[in-house]
């Protein structure tokens, strides 16, 4: 790093640190770094700081391309880039996809790019966290008037992205490029500029929203429009809870069909999580200690005059009982087990950023001050306890799995041999429940591997609970590959009369020696279908 740039970087940090105003530039009235500064414009600082506090993000979060819900929403790009791929199964991914633009956007971006997949998706990756952290300075600047409690608010969201909410089987942003990430860096640009009465650039940031994901647009717009009602009132919410509460509810009701059929039932069942009474106790607490905690941000607001933040606080407060009511009525009753589908306390994943941003703001402004040891004791711990987390999640894997880099995972491995080595129409059929195979580390067949197979019990039957009508073909599939490790050739010769299966993906100590298996790597083997 040259010189001259290092010490302009040192004396920014040291004055955004020190300035209690916002001021990136003062450091000394006649110093020679408040020289150079000047001819650093203080929004380049602020934008040069986020990005180097996006890669550090990146380090701590980790980055995993095809795993968990890339199995979804993968598919749907590859297809528009390749529209020979796929030619089975594609129901089962294809419905997600045509409810959104995500995938849309994604191929239009590596065509135009010429950008392989793999590295597209990493610098999606990066560009999401960067607007998620600017967004957060964004609304920070909105509730605090200091430098340090904004980067209190954005350092503390940036180590914490990947801390679960609650029991909604969401981080605040995963480790790999979905509709949700995009739709959480939105949501919180959109709350920002309401704030700043901006009107038609929080819609628009709402429209952006909507057309990356089908749900969770919804819930930063109503807490928009409940802000503005609540603001409008002067905090007389409740001569008009009811009519928000119904308004939330239509919302919501918009074209529901329950699915009743037993094979419906036993999606929804391995979905535990869109049901709050399966939530373990801690689980319930963080549903319900935030509605605390905003209460508390909107006396502490209160007292030091943030009105914005106030209102915020109390905003939040009502939002979150709304929301955690429509659970109660969603989940308990079983008629409507088709309705939790709609997992009305997935609200709590904007309420969770918002929180974060707001208590690394109080820290920022009260505790860890301009004390530069402080900082280190508050973020070194907590970084590196989210570091530990996640390689336990994915230890099979590189932490950060850089592209073009070959993957050391023997299953990502063979999804690689698959895609080069195998027919374009090939089908595939594997464990069905392959996902939760030790060492296998989430790794989606679909996605990385390019190739159809059956349906499978973890990421088929998620699709299955949002789609009912999807329910008896995947539990016919799901039923005839079972007990996999029972399967010989035999029974693959009637998946492949029945499915047209012509490959079969075998874990090294159930593989049917009779069958041709070109390729084995010690731990899987890939053989035809006889």
């Amino acid at each position: 790093m040259p010189t001259e740039f290092r010490n302009c970087f040192i004396e920014a940090c040291a004055a955004t640190l020190r300035n209690g105003r916002g001021s990136l530039g003062r450091v000394g009235k006649d110093s020679a770094g408040d020289r150079r500064l000047k001819t650093f414009p203080d929004r380049y600082k602020t934008q040069v700081l986020l990005l180097l506090l996006t890669l550090v993000a990146l380090l701590v979060q980790g980055y995993h391309p095809f795993v968990e819900d890339a199995e979804i929403y993968l598919p749907g790009v590859e297809k528009i880039l390749n529209p020979k791929l796929f030619p089975v199964g594609g129901e089962f991914f294809l419905a997600h996809a045509r409810m959104t633009l995500f995938p849309n956007v994604l191929a239009f971006f590596l065509r135009v790019t010429h950008l392989p997949l793999t590295a597209g998706l990493f610098l999606w990756q990066i560009i999401s966290i960067y607007l998620l952290l600017l967004a957060c300075w964004q609304l920070a600047a909105q509730f605090f008037p200091g430098a340090r409690a904004r980067w209190g608010a954005v350092c503390l969201v940036a180590a914490l992205l990947t801390i679960p909410v609650a029991g909604t089987a969401l981080y605040i942003m995963d480790q790999y490029v979905n509709p949700r990430n995009l739709a959480a860096f939105a949501g919180i640009f959109a709350l920002a500029s309401l704030l700043e009465k901006k009107h038609l650039r929080a819609f628009l940031w709402l429209a952006f929203a909507a057309s990356m994901h089908p749900m969770m647009w919804v819930f930063p717009t109503s807490f928009c429009i409940l802000f503005l009602v609540m603001e409008r009132l002067g905090g007389w919410w409740r001569k008009t809870r009811v009519e928000v509460a119904g308004v939330l509810a239509a919302t919501f009701g918009i074209g529901l069909a329950p699915g009743t059929s037993e094979a419906y039932h036993r999606a929804a069942l391995r979905h535990a999580f869109h049901y709050i009474q399966h939530w373990t106790w801690y689980e319930l607490l963080g549903a319900v200690a935030p509605l605390f905690l905003f209460w508390w941000f909107g006396v502490i607001a209160r007292r030091r005059e943030w009105r914005k933040l106030e209102c915020l606080g109390r905003t939040f407060v009502v939002y979150g009982l709304i929301y955690l009511g429509m659970a109660l009525v969603f989940d308990l009753p079983a008629s409507f087990e088709a309705l939790a589908r709609l997992q009305p306390l997935r609200s709590l994943h904007f309420l969770y950023i918002v929180m974060f941003l707001v208590i690394g703001g109080l820290l920022g402004e009260y505790g860890l001050k301009e004390r530069a040891w402080r900082w280190a004791l508050l973020f070194v711990p907590l970084s590196a306890g989210m570091f530990m987390a996640q390689r336990s999640l994915f230890p099979a894997d590189a932490h950060v799995e850089l592209p073009g880099v070959t993957p050391r995972n023997p299953w990502a491995q063979t999804f690689l041999w698959i895609r080069y080595n195998t027919p374009i129409d090939a089908v595939f059929a594997l464990d069905p429940y392959y996902l939760h195979i030790a060492g296998e580390d989430d790794i989606g067949f679909r996605c990385l591997a390019q190739r159809s197979r059956l349906a499978d019990g973890v990421k088929d039957n998620g699709v299955v609970s949002m789609f009912p009508l999807l329910a008896e073909e995947w539990w016919g599939q799901v039923k005839d590959q079972l007990p996999w490790k029972d399967l010989k050739a035999a029974d693959f010769s009637r998946l492949e009369g029945k499915y047209g299966v012509s490959w079969v993906v075998l874990q090294q100590e159930s593989a049917d020696s009779s069958l041709d298996c070109p390729y084995r790597n010690g731990t899987i083997h890939v053989c035809r279908v006889p």
